[in-house]
């Protein structure tokens, strides 16, 4: 990196800690910290809700989603708008309604305390570790990309996010959400343009997509039933719906960023903006992956793109093995410049583009041929190198200033995921466990203070999850499988007190405690894909509670 790149890296992290912590200093209450006031408007909380989704992982792991498998990852977010319009219509209106300050507070007024209390315990126990997760993406990374210590890197950018997370809490995370958000769309539109403008003279960005298109990178949409495959139209629209349904409605690190809203009105307009935003964002995001694929059509490309392993394997005995892969590689990317280039150009034909599937398919088990021999030489290397395509491509091809620029995108992205997920997880432990259990009532400063300390023991411990954690077969789908570990039954639960009223708390509570057990297990077994265990969580925890419910005695039931 140029000392430019330096420059911009570090002038753009500080102004936004600076920032962040000078212009919201001095919370008094609770309220100050944990809702921002309640001052929030939509489209602060529109950019504040996508910008807590849009983690770094975001922004490294799409691209090279795309670059391997194409734009079919996408589907993973059809459902996001009808969650956002489920929302808006049942969950604002009851929270502003009972002026809540965390989701879980409802389940009390609702159920019981004991089911209130375990449906915290389950968002801690996952958001918790995806908030070392959020950390760890993008320090692994550039670590084995720059050369950077990798625990330096998780300690660095958890430090970061503590300092302006304990300083001003919600209102900090909110306003320097919106100058991270900034950042990175100037980023990746930069990023976006820059590639095209790197492609041969005559391939158009309409050559380019053809290009795509022929070694089937565009297929967006796949309405096969197949469960094997993880994003189809069904997944999405089902699966999707659920996990957003309960992630945006349910779990606090999101709920926290509209419930600061001034009225009921901007919180459902915040949400709604970012409902119909988000899939074009993840389309787009997609899409450079997409391009970063076409620009190596025509540029050569590492067989492994891993940095890490291929010096590992290279200072091998089995060096001469895979300089051999090396060679092979080459020569397959040759060959394919010359079809791209005449598919491009119009004079192309279906020989051509069979050929260049043909090569496609050949490329492929070249590069799985590397992975084999980079595990013989150090079986503790990732080979996996999805994550590794967009920051490759970054340092190698991008002018001086938008290096440091992009890479300021990656660890903004790291900070304002982090920061939510910080905030929410002491707010929860505060007002949820804490507060709740306090036999005796303190004065607002002691609340205050409270929180700002379990912000940063929820810090530490995202560092050590993060300086402990292990590469993925793909970091964006790691804290997805998390999720969906829990959100079913969580959403499940928030179901069960919104529409079957004739629900009693103990029935839910042992039903919560079954179902979670079932899912945990349903994963090891490896019987669905990820995102069906949303849909699985939540069925079997309103089934069970019916169920359960149907054997008890008369038991008492508060409603909200």
């Amino acid at each position: 990196m140029a000392s430019l790149d330096w420059l911009v890296l570090i002038a753009t992290l500080l102004f936004i800690v600076i920032y962040g912590s000078w212009k919201t200093r001095g919370s008094k209450n609770v309220k100050d910290f944990i809702k921002g006031g309640s001052e929030a408007q939509w489209w602060t909380i529109g950019l504040s809700v996508m910008a807590t989704q849009a983690s770094a992982i975001t922004f490294l792991s799409t691209p090279g989603q795309a670059f391997h498998s194409g734009m079919g990852f996408v589907q993973f977010y059809f459902g996001l708008p009808i969650a956002m319009i489920i929302i808006c219509l049942v969950f604002i209106p009851i929270y502003h309604r009972l002026n809540v300050y965390t989701a879980y507070e409802y389940l009390e007024s609702r159920f019981d305390l004991k089911t209130r209390t375990l449906t915290a315990i389950l968002f801690l126990i996952q958001r918790g570790l995806a908030a070392g997760i959020t950390i760890f993406a993008p320090a692994i990374i550039l670590s084995a990309v720059l050369g950077w210590n990798l625990l330096t890197l998780n300690i660095l950018i958890g430090v970061l996010v503590i300092i302006y997370t304990v300083s001003g809490g919600t209102k900090a995370v909110s306003v320097t959400q919106k100058q991270q958000m900034a950042v990175i769309f100037i980023g990746m539109f930069a990023a976006f343009f820059l590639i095209v403008s790197y492609l041969p003279e005559d391939i158009s960005f309409t050559n380019a997509l053809q290009i795509a298109g022929a070694s089937d990178k565009m297929k967006v949409l796949d309405f096969s039933f197949d469960l094997n495959n993880r994003y189809t139209v069904w997944t999405g629209f089902l699966g999707g719906t659920f996990l957003m349904l309960s992630y945006f409605g349910t779990d606090q690190s999101q709920v926290q960023r509209y419930l600061s809203g001034k009225s009921v009105r901007e919180s459902q307009l915040g949400l709604i903006f970012n409902g119909f935003l988000k899939v074009p964002m993840q389309f787009f995001i997609l899409l450079v992956g997409v391009m970063v694929f076409v620009f190596y059509q025509f540029n050569a490309s590492p067989v492994n793109f891993n940095p890490a392993a291929t010096k590992a394997v290279m200072e091998s005995t089995y060096a001469e093995e895979y300089a051999e892969v090396q060679k092979t590689h080459r020569g397959l990317e040759e060959e394919k410049k010359t079809l791209q280039m005449q598919l491009g150009t119009g004079s192309g034909d279906k020989i051509t583009r069979d050929r260049i599937k043909e090569l496609n398919a050949e490329e492929y088990k070249n590069r799985e041929r590397a992975k084999e021999i980079i595990l013989k030489a150090d079986d503790t290397v990732e080979t996996n190198d999805k994550d590794y395509v967009f920051i490759h491509f970054i340092l190698n091809n991008l002018p001086r200033g938008l290096i440091g620029l992009l890479l300021a995108v990656i660890l903004s992205a790291a900070m304002s995921s982090t920061a939510s997920e910080l905030n929410a997880l002491a707010a929860t432990t505060m007002i949820d466990l804490y507060q709740r259990n306090e036999k005796t009532k303190k004065d607002p400063g002691h609340y205050v203070k409270a929180t700002k300390w379990f912000t940063l023991g929820w810090g530490i411990l995202a560092i050590l999850v993060a300086s402990v954690a292990n590469l993925f077969d793909n970091l964006i789908q790691l804290v997805n499988i998390i999720g969906s570990i829990f959100y079913g039954n969580i959403l499940g639960i928030f179901l069960l007190a919104f529409f079957f009223k004739q629900v009693k708390a103990n029935s839910v509570f042992r039903a919560a405690l079954v179902t979670q057990l079932i899912i945990i297990g349903v994963w090891f077994a490896d019987i669905l894909p990820y995102l069906w265990l949303n849909l699985l969580g939540c069925t079997i925890v309103i089934v069970l509670a019916l169920i359960l419910n149907g054997f008890t005695g008369k038991e008492g039931i508060q409603k909200a």
